[in-house]
This record gives C-alpha cells, sequence and structure tokens, in this order.
C-alpha cells in the first residue's frame, strides 16, 4: 500500500475518535499526539484494530504487542502527514496551552523549554556563568520542595539613627503582621519562599527592576537556553510574588524591549490577562542612542498588573490638593475653577460649537477647534445668570486668558460616592514626572543621586527618587508596605522610607550592605538627597536588616575570595568533608584528581569546577534543621527567628 493510502486509512481511522476532531469533523494531530504521549488506552486499542497499524507502530514481543509511541509520533509529525499539520516547537518560543494548539483553543500562552521547571538556587555572584540545572516540578517536587523551605535568618541587626543594635524583638500589629522594615540578604526566591507565610495577602506595591536579559546586565547566564532560562527566572518569581498581593495590590514590573512582549504574555498568565492595568512608557533619555537602523531607543516600560479584578477605579489615583476661593458675591459658597470645554469634536456636539460673547464688554472667545464647550449655546444665558460662568478680567487676582467653570463647593459635597480630593492618573504620569527633572538629565539623574550619596559611581543604571516617589504616592498611602525583590542600590527602600511606607527589599548580591543597607542608613540620618526636601524629610525611622543563613553558600564565598591552587586544593577537602555535593559528585578527592586539577593552572577555572561540585539547593540551611547542631545556628539567631515565624 502506497503512504498516501496508508495516510488516508490511518486518518480515517482516527476521525472515528470524537476527542481527535475539531467542530468542522477535521482530525487535530495536536490531540492525537497528547494521547500517543499519555499511552492513551483508546487511541493504543483504536490502532490495534488494524493489522497493518497495528504492524507499522507496535512491536511484538514474546506475543505482545508494544505501542511503539515514538515511532507513532514521528510519523503523525511529519509534514507530508497532513497537509495542515501543525507545527511543532520542539526548543523554540510558540504558542500552547497544555499542550494544546491554536485551533483547539481560544486562549494565547507562552512556551518554552523547561517551562515545566524551576531554576535552581541559581548563580550568586555576576561573575559566575554556568549551566542551569532545573528541577521539573512533577519529578524533582522534592528537591523544589526542599528549596522552598523556610531558612533561617541570621546575622540580625536593627539600623536606627543613633547606632546599629541588636534585634531583641520583631513589632507586630493586633492582627500578628509585622511591622518592621527589612532587608534581607540572599537569593530571592528562596528568601520569597521564606518570607511568604508572614507576608501573604499584606503588601500592597511591588516593584521590581529585573535584570532585561540584554547580554550586558547581570543576567549573565552563558547556557544555550538563555533566553528560555529568562523566562523561566522571572516565572518562577512572579508566581511567588502575587502571594504577597493584597486583592488590591499592584505589581509594576521594569523592562526594555528585549523581553517586554514575552514578559507580558508570562505575566498575563500568572496574574490573569483580565487585571492588566496598562503599558506605561518612560522615557530614558532626550538625546540619541547609538543603535542599528538609526531607530533611537528612547523608552523602557512598566507592565502594571492588579492582584484581583476588584477596585479598579481605585488602584491609580493621586491626593490633591484643591484651591477655593470666596468672594464678596458669594459669600455663603466657596469655589474653584474648572474647564469650561470638554474633549469632543463638533461635529459629535455642533450646539456646542459657538462663540461664547462676555455680555459685560463684548468680549468674543471662539471655541478651542480640538474641543467644545461644555454646554449648548441655547444654556449660555442660564449658566451666567448662576455665575458658572468667570471671564478674564471678572476678578483681579485671577490671571486667566480663557473663560473657565466656576465649581461650587456645595455642589461637589452634594454628589455622593465621588472623592473630589482624587485625581485620575494619567498613563504618561512617569514622563510627567520627567519633566521635572532636567531632560538631558533623565536616565542619568539616578546615577547622580548615587554619586551625591556615595560620592562615586556605585551602581549601573539605578533608577531616580522622583520616579519611586510618583510610584509610590500614586498606588500606595502611609503605612502600606512595599516589596523590591530586585533592590539594587536601594532606591525603593529609601523613597518608601522617606514617604512613611513599610518596606521589603531583598538583594543577594554582595553589595547588600555597602548599597541599599548604607543608603538606608543615610536616608534615617536625615540626608537631603533625591525626593527630601520635597516630603520634608528631616530623618528618623529604622528597619531590620538580616540574611539567610548560608550553608554551601558559605563554601561559595571562600571559593570566589581564594587566591591560589595551593588554598582552592585545601578548600576541595574541606568541601568533600562537610558541604552538600551534587548527587553525582564523588565526595573522596583521589590524588590523581588533585593533579590534575593543580595541573589546569588557571585560577579561574579551578574556583568553577569546585563551584560546581556544590549542591546549589542547599545553600542556605533550612528552618526545620535549626536544632540540628551541625549548623550552628545560635541561640540568638533561634530565639528571632522564633519571633519572626511564629507559629507558621
Amino acid at each position: 500500500m502506497s503512504k498516501e493510502n496508508f495516510n488516508e486509512k490511518l486518518t480515517a481511522l482516527l476521525k472515528t475518535h470524537p476527542d481527535f476532531l475539531d467542530d468542522a469533523g477535521e482530525l487535530i494531530p495536536a490531540a492525537v499526539r497528547d494521547h500517543a504521549w499519555q499511552l492513551n488506552h483508546d487511541l493504543i486499542k483504536l490502532l490495534l484494530t488494524d493489522d497493518q497499524i497495528k504492524t507499522a507502530f507496535f512491536d511484538e514481543i514474546d506475543g505482545h504487542w508494544v505501542f511503539n509511541h515514538n515511532t507513532f509520533i514521528n510519523y503523525i509529525t511529519d509534514k507530508n502527514f497532513l497537509a495542515n499539520s501543525y507545527t511543532q516547537f520542539r526548543n523554540k518560543i510558540g504558542l500552547n496551552i497544555g499542550g494544546k494548539f491554536l485551533r483547539e483553543r481560544g486562549e494565547v500562552s507562552l512556551v518554552w523549554p523547561y517551562k515545566d521547571c524551576v531554576l535552581e538556587g541559581g548563580q550568586t555572584k555576576e561573575e559566575e556563568k554556568r549551566k542551569e540545572i532545573f528541577f521539573n516540578e512533577t519529578l524533582a517536587q522534592d528537591e523544589i520542595n526542599r528549596m522552598f523551605d523556610p531558612k533561617v535568618l541570621t546575622n540580625w541587626k536593627r539600623h536606627t539613627a543613633e547606632d546599629e543594635q541588636d534585634v531583641t524583638d520583631i513589632q507586630r500589629d493586633e492582627n500578628g503582621i509585622i511591622l518592621e522594615n527589612l532587608i534581607i540578604k540572599g537569593n530571592n526566591l528562596i528568601a520569597l519562599h521564606t518570607l511568604k507565610q508572614q507576608f501573604r495577602g499584606q503588601v500592597k506595591l511591588i516593584y521590581i527592576d529585573p535584570p532585561y536579559n540584554t547580554g550586558t546586565d547581570s543576567f549573565g547566564y552563558n547556557d544555550s537556553f538563555n533566553h528560555s532560562s529568562w523566562l523561566t527566572f522571572m516565572r518562577n518569581r512572579l508566581e511567588v510574588a502575587r502571594e504577597f498581593l493584597k486583592d488590591d495590590g499592584v505589581i509594576l514590573i521594569h523592562i526594555d524591549d528585549q523581553e517586554m512582549h514575552y514578559l507580558k504574555l508570562v505575566a498575563d498568565d500568572i496574574f490573569g490577562r483580565d487585571n492588566f492595568i496598562a503599558t506605561v512608557p518612560r522615557k530614558t533619555r532626550s538625546g540619541r542612542s547609538n543603535v542599528p537602523y538609526n531607530l533611537s531607543q528612547d523608552f523602557d516600560w512598566i507592565l502594571m498588573y492588579s492582584n484581583k479584578a476588584v477596585k479598579k477605579n481605585n488602584i491609580f489615583q493621586r491626593t490633591i490638593s484643591r484651591k477655593y476661593h470666596t468672594t464678596p458675591d458669594f459669600p455663603d459658597d466657596e469655589w474653584r475653577l474648572s474647564d469650561i470645554t470638554v474633549q469632543a469634536t463638533i461635529h459629535e456636539r455642533p450646539n456646542c460649537n459657538f462663540t461664547l460673547v462676555n455680555p459685560k464688554n463684548g468680549q468674543e472667545y471662539p471655541v478651542n477647534p480640538d474641543r467644545c464647550w461644555g454646554f449648548p449655546g441655547n444654556s449660555f444665558h442660564d449658566y451666567y445668570k448662576r455665575g458658572k460662568i468667570v471671564f478674564p478680567g471678572d476678578y483681579d487676582f485671577l490671571n486667566i486668558r480663557q473663560p473657565a467653570l466656576r465649581v461650587f463647593k456645595s455642589e461637589e459635597i452634594e454628589r455622593k460616592g465621588i472623592d473630589y480630593d482624587k485625581a485620575f492618573v494619567s498613563s504618561d504620569f512617569l514622563n510627567q514626572a520627567m519633566d521635572e527633572l532636567l531632560k538631558s538629565m533623565v536616565n542619568r539623574k539616578g546615577t547622580d543621586e548615587i554619586v551625591e550619596i556615595f560620592g562615586r559611581k556605585a551602581f549601573a543604571y539605578p533608577k531616580n527618587e522622583l520616579l519611586m516617589q510618583r510610584i509610590i504616592e500614586y498606588t500606595t498611602k502611609e503605612g502600606d508596605i512595599a516589596l523590591d525583590f530586585h533592590l539594587g542600590s536601594g532606591t525603593t527602600a529609601a523613597v518608601a522610607h522617606k514617604m512613611g511606607r513599610q518596606y521589603i527589599g531583598i538583594e543577594q548580591m554582595d553589595y547588600a550592605e555597602t548599597l541599599p543597607v548604607e543608603r538606608v542608613n543615610k536616608v534615617i540620618a536625615g540626608e537631603q538627597g533625591g525626593i527630601s526636601k520635597s516630603v520634608k524629610w528631616q530623618g528618623g525611622g529604622d528597619f531590620i536588616y538580616c540574611e539567610l543563613m548560608p550553608y554551601n553558600q558559605a563554601y561559595m564565598d571562600k571559593i570566589q575570595s581564594t587566591q591560589s591552587s595551593e588554598a582552592l586544593v585545601a578548600l576541595w577537602r574541606d568541601i568533600a568533608e562537610d558541604a552538600f555535593l551534587n548527587w553525582y559528585v564523588n565526595p573522596e578527592v583521589p590524588e590523581e584528581a588533585i593533579n590534575d586539577f593543580i595541573a589546569i593552572g588557571d585560577v579561574e577555572k579551578q574556583k568553577h569546577l569546585l563551584a560546581e561540585l556544590l549542591d546549589k539547593n542547599q545553600l542556605y540551611v533550612n528552618l526545620s534543621e535549626m536544632e540540628d547542631a551541625d549548623f550552628e545556628v545560635s541561640a540568638e539567631d533561634k530565639m528571632l527567628n522564633k519571633a519572626f515565624y511564629g507559629d507558621s
């Protein structure tokens, strides 16, 4: 039988199964392939009904027919099997949900290699680049659970305006919620899982400025799945971050063009497409960037999501101070001015397209050609009689050039259900904020603030304080909790502290103590940079600093700081005896291996090899192992961890 006839025979047989057909009665190869991967009994029984098909896709072993699903899947995936065969997305970015392709589902989702995995503990230094290990969420559940177990916290210090003090207690509110400002050093994914029981559903704002995966930032992975690694990296963190948000909480993710559109699909999947708020542009420069195509890339972006589709009208609003006037002609009612035009064309509201004439002096005011008056021409005399229209020259203290609408305070009070101390926020609010800065310093402003604080350029591309002030004031109120788990230079913590918000900052790099901690120390001391003058900041307050207690992390630090082959060999012997090693590593240190190690001659390569020995899933000490004498947790740390974790 020819292949064409075999195809027809196989297709006809598969079409007898309703699960393999679309609404038009056509075969869906993706559905067939799914059943084959699952070794679905109905599919196997169906294929066994035809001898020729059975011979093609089954192997006979001792009188038993064994389904060769790889051969079957390869056959139905072949482009010649069906003219309308769906594309396979092997190790590619593609559109897929639950293994089902576009024709079968109405939704859109992003699929990539290792999407169903959690990245192992991950690199701990920016300069350490290595192949990443992915834990499958089903096959490696034990490893994932161990990695996500709460960790012991150590090196507790309370930072105040007076000095650095020992932590003796953890402040909580009447509901048991921790009231402390926190800066925590450690892997941010592991730290988030460590904190989630304490702060689940308590955070009003999450702002993160993650690595952009541009090849020039801190996401320095050098494996063959760089793009996929980044997507998995982000997905792992965003999934747990959502658990922190209040029902009306919001998350803002700063990103550039490189990954923004992929990140949007990932975030849609995690937070829900209905909870997407906006993509807000931020102008990064006023000059020209040196880029291909002669198209200057002058913006980056912030993706905004609410946690749940509730209170959407109240998420982004800003408190304003309205100016009311008291005049002799209206002694019993204060009033203010408002725009007398509305956003509509003359074609939409032709009766509102007329020339306004001041009855006192005959001065004419044509309507703005892009707008209309807020009332029809035949209502003018009624409006004027009620004092609703103010013309230029009516009051000496007013400096207006066009007619304005008078709004009485009594009228606003009567309109119940509206908060007239609130004003809507334009999606261009970041650029409006940037207009308050010198435009030549749009992206430099954050760097200038860092230089002013530390006397040097201590961090690449820090966000400026005005940017964070706008975000915080438009999304939170005093006492709300803000979370930044890519803390970097500490802008979020510094601004939140000045604005009376509680904050949680997480940073895993060594500069956690020298940058964000020192920056907030200076804030507490009353530094006057950034937004300090605008918010009348005078200093005060405190925060707690602590670290995830290292285990293998301590060996990672020793590896990085060691400078000679001899010292690395000695460290290797300590690691083999005391550290948690990868399952495939022999704990013994044979002399021939030592000789081969020394013969490498390159200290950096030797460091990399030793780092590979360590199980990155045991970077930190699990809380459940706090009483184990081998980990040497101090009595003070035990007391503080019990106070911090409480009943959880």
